[in-house]
């Protein structure tokens, strides 16, 4: 069979044979040589997978990664491997990313499968109801810490993606923020979303077939983890890790439901129920006239329950 050529280079001939050639050869031979690889990384089959979360993991959390200035990188790139798949894109892995780039993903990439767009904190529902529409094949979704992102979208990505198996609604930890604080801008910590009932209920009415599902530090209670284990009775991963407002006996309870769970991440501590009562009447006395206050007040009680160790780890 013969081998197809990309941008003038035999497939066949390795970083190892073209090194020297760019070396020893003289100065034009050199510059086409790089004609060739600059035409090759537009070949629609070369740019079916954008995975940067390989380079993500292997390096620690910045704080230039939270800056406009890198954020516009990250679209560049995301929009030049769109346009080089000319629709074959089935993979987007990256962090960091807005609106702007997922706009061209909504128009260009009917095709695509995964989408994981962590730490995307300029990405809106207006534009996941876009993705919806416009990428009906999607089986993976990752929205961790995506804070502009609620349960409206999970309601449309639901009802168009009838295929989707697999989603990741982690939240950063908003018990012990230590380890994101002078990285993650603290106006954004602080905007942590609240609704974890809500965003319960949207998985359990519209993505019933799902297999995997995290949601490190939700805010949901026993409420909405029981509506997700009576609906997505398919289950077979759960990460509840880091969930404060859900008792043993709620996991116990939503377990029994789940048939086929093979995995199960629980909360690593214990709350103990005078605790809980405490802040209760803490609240119903003292006049918290914010949540985000009450959430204040139970985070530093828990972190002197832990230094008290009355909570058990």
């Amino acid at each position: 069979m013969r081998r197809r050529r990309l941008g003038g280079i035999d497939p066949r001939m390795s970083h190892q044979h073209l090194l020297p050639s760019f070396l020893a050869g003289p100065v034009a031979r050199c510059h086409a040589r790089l004609q060739g690889w600059h035409e090759v990384c537009k070949d629609p089959c070369l740019n079916s997978v954008l995975d940067l979360e390989c380079h993500f993991d292997s390096t620690p959390e910045l704080p230039r990664f939270w800056t406009p200035e890198f954020e516009r990188k990250i679209d560049n790139m995301l929009e030049s491997v769109v346009v080089w798949s000319a629709g074959s894109l089935t993979e987007i892995r990256v962090r960091h990313c807005s609106d702007r780039s997922l706009s061209l993903v909504a128009q260009r990439c009917p095709n695509l499968e995964v989408l994981s767009i962590k730490s995307s904190p300029h990405v809106t529902d207006a534009i996941m109801a876009e993705i919806a529409s416009g990428c009906p094949k999607i089986k993976e979704l990752n929205i961790s810490y995506c804070y502009e992102i609620s349960h409206k979208t999970l309601a449309i990505i639901g009802s168009h993606c009838p295929n989707i198996y697999m989603l990741k609604r982690n939240l950063m930890n908003w018990l012990d923020p230590s380890q994101h604080v002078g990285i993650v801008p603290n106006d954004y910590l602080n905007a942590c979303p609240q609704d974890g009932d809500s965003e319960a209920a949207a998985i359990s009415k519209f993505m019933p077939h799902l297999l995997h599902l995290e949601l490190r530090f939700s805010k949901l209670t026993a409420k909405g983890l029981t509506l997700i284990s009576e609906a997505c009775e398919n289950l077979e991963y759960l990460d509840l890790s880091g969930c404060a407002n859900v008792t043993s006996r709620d996991i116990a309870t939503a377990s029994s439901n789940l048939k086929k769970l093979k995995t199960i991440k629980k909360p690593n501590f214990y709350i103990p129920s005078d605790f809980k009562r405490m802040c209760s009447e803490f609240d119903r006395t003292a006049g918290i006239r914010t949540k985000r206050q009450k959430d204040r007040e139970i985070t530093k009680g828990w972190m002197m329950c832990v230094h008290l160790q009355v909570v058990c780890i």
